[in-house]
């Protein structure tokens, strides 16, 4: 249960990452073959494209969370050492995405240009370019759920992880569409504090990832069933 609020939640905060969060409207925009002026006009827009262009990035992301389980599965006889990579290895990236160090190749960013014509098939190939291609602040924070996802004990599990990143994502990005307007003063508004929300994303890896090296992660989630028990409904 604690795995799917952390993935759930490291969705969200790439929602909110610096590189994500001012492009939204460009992809709107794109999208639902409006411009930037017509989208301020209007108080929603077409959400069928905006909904299969999340599907396209969903598909990628559980892919990847599929793989992450598998190559996991496979080193399972090694688990201890497992963990303790995984721990590492989010620690690592937490730290990078907290601005304490700073891993270059995880500040290039590839951006993917297509002249598809404006189809449901071509919103979703975008949105799979774009978890493909959009890497400097999704990277990090993705790279920590694919680890986590190389912990769990089925390849469900890792599906289900993913798909719950992907969710964090995916929500926020559709009401973006049905609230354009709200969301247009909102990302205007939001834009001073985005560093702040990704340093709180770090934070929250770094502690996940410490918790994963002492093998204390699922007694956080026992305690925080315990303190929300209308979680047990959803574990």
């Amino acid at each position: 249960m604690i795995e799917l609020i952390i993935a759930f939640g490291a969705g969200l905060i790439s929602f909110l990452s610096p590189c994500v969060l001012p492009l939204i409207p460009g992809y709107i925009s794109y999208i639902s073959g409006n411009s930037i002026n017509e989208l301020i006009e209007k108080k929603s827009v077409n959400l069928l494209p905006i909904f299969f262009f999340t599907l396209g990035f969903s598909l990628v992301f559980v892919t990847f969370g599929a793989a992450s389980t598998f190559l996991g599965q496979i080193l399972l006889k090694n688990s201890y050492e497992l963990r303790i990579a995984a721990g590492l290895i989010i620690i690592i990236l937490s730290l990078h995405i907290i601005g304490i160090i700073n891993i270059k190749f995880l500040n290039y960013e590839k951006r993917l240009q297509t002249n598809l014509n404006k189809t449901f098939l071509s919103s979703i190939l975008i949105g799979m370019a774009f978890a493909f291609g959009w890497t400097p602040c999704i990277g990090p924070i993705l790279g920590s759920i694919l680890v986590l996802a190389a912990t769990e004990n089925s390849l469900s599990e890792g599906i289900l992880l993913l798909s719950f990143y992907s969710l964090g994502l995916a929500i926020p990005f559709i009401l973006s569409g049905y609230l354009i307007q709200k969301f247009l003063i909102f990302s205007k508004n939001f834009k001073k504090n985005v560093k702040i929300v990704s340093k709180i994303g770090g934070i929250i890896l770094l502690i996940t990832g410490i918790l994963i090296i002492t093998n204390h992660l699922q007694m956080l989630g026992y305690y925080l069933l315990n303190v929300f028990p209308f979680l047990q409904k959803f574990g």
